[in-house]
C-alpha cells in the first residue's frame, strides 16, 4: 500500500498568478471568487440578494479530485493500493483542490478561467481548469471543469458543492424539487451501501441517482426560483444544518473512487458541467 499522507500537503501549485479575489458581473447578477481558497464562489447575488452561505468553508466550491467520502482514505488503482489524508472522521472527504491557490488564467467583464495543479497527496500528477461564466443577462452561471494527466492513467470524480441560504433576508424557507429515480442506502459510516432504494424523504446527507441528468429546483416563496441542471448523473442533498441547503451535482457517488471511478487518460479528460439558473417572480 501506498501511503500518501502528507503533513501540510494541499495539492496546490504556487500561487503565481493567484489574485486575492476576481468579481464578475451580468446583468443585476455579481459574483465572486477567491483564486487563492480553492477557486471557490464566495459570494453569488441576485438584485444585490445573496444566495450563498457566508463562511470560510461555505460558497460553492469544487470537488476533485474525488468527490464526498472515500472510505478510510483508501483506494485502489490497478492493482496498487493507496492511502489519502484522513480528513472527516475515518474517511477523506472533497478532494485535495478545495483549499489550494489557484492562477487565474483569463478573465473578463463575467467570465473568468482558473487552473492548479494536482501534486501531493493526490498520487499522480494533473491539471485542474475551472471555467465560470455569468450568462449575458445574468439569469443564469455556467460552470466547467476539467481534470487532465500529463502521463499517468488514473481514477477521478468531479462535482461542486453549493452552500445555498436556506432563507433569503428573512423570507420563508428554500423547498427542493428534484426526482431521482433512487436513492443510495446510506450506511451507519455515512457511505453508500451498494444498494439502491426508493427516495426517502429528508432531512438528507444521501446520493440520488437520475441518469438523465440532474434537474433540481430551490425556491424561496416569493423571492427566487433557481435550477441546478447538468448532463451528470449523480446528486448528493446535504440540509441536516439550519442555516443551508447543499444540492451538490458530481459525476459519481461518495466512496466512488472505489465503487464508480471514471478515468483520466493523458488523451482523455474527465470533463463536467452545472448550470445555475434563476428567475425572480
Amino acid at each position: 500500500m501506498t501511503d500518501l499522507t502528507p503533513t501540510e500537503a494541499t495539492g496546490a501549485a504556487d500561487a503565481g498568478d493567484a489574485e486575492e479575489q476576481v468579481v464578475l458581473r451580468a446583468g443585476d447578477a455579481e459574483l465572486t471568487i477567491e483564486p487563492e481558497r480553492g477557486s471557490r464562489i464566495s459570494s453569488l447575488r441576485v438584485g444585490g440578494t445573496e444566495l450563498l452561505r457566508q463562511g470560510e468553508r461555505y460558497g460553492l466550491f469544487l470537488m476533485v479530485p474525488w468527490c464526498g467520502r472515500v472510505d478510510r482514505g483508501r483506494f485502489r488503482n490497478g492493482g496498487e493500493l493507496y492511502q489519502l489524508p484522513v480528513t472527516n472522521g475515518p474517511h477523506a472527504i472533497h478532494g485535495t483542490v478545495r483549499d489550494a491557490s489557484w492562477e487565474v488564467a483569463r478573465r473578463g467583464a463575467r467570465s473568468a478561467v482558473l487552473t492548479c495543479e494536482l501534486t501531493d497527496p493526490w498520487p499522480w500528477e494533473g491539471k485542474v481548469t475551472h471555467t465560470v461564466e455569468l450568462a449575458e443577462d445574468g439569469g443564469s452561471l455556467h460552470l466547467g471543469l476539467g481534470v487532465e494527466s500529463p502521463e499517468a492513467t488514473f481514477p477521478a470524480q468531479a462535482g461542486w458543492h453549493p452552500w445555498f441560504r436556506r432563507t433569503l433576508d428573512g423570507g420563508e424557507e428554500v423547498r427542493l424539487d428534484f426526482s431521482p429515480q433512487w436513492q443510495e442506502e446510506r450506511g451507519p459510516d455515512h457511505l453508500p451501501t451498494g444498494r439502491r432504494i426508493d427516495p426517502q424523504p429528508g432531512p438528507w446527507d444521501d446520493c440520488f441517482g437520475m441518469p438523465d441528468g440532474v434537474e433540481a429546483t430551490l425556491t424561496w416563496p416569493g423571492a427566487l426560483e433557481l435550477t441546478v441542471g447538468s448532463r451528470m448523473e449523480w446528486l448528493v442533498v446535504y440540509d441536516e444544518q439550519p442555516e443551508g441547503v447543499c444540492v451538490e451535482p458530481q459525476t459519481g457517488p461518495p466512496d466512488g473512487l472505489n465503487t464508480h471511478p471514471g478515468l483520466v487518460t493523458p488523451l482523455e479528460p474527465l470533463e463536467a458541467a452545472v448550470t445555475f439558473t434563476w428567475r425572480r417572480p
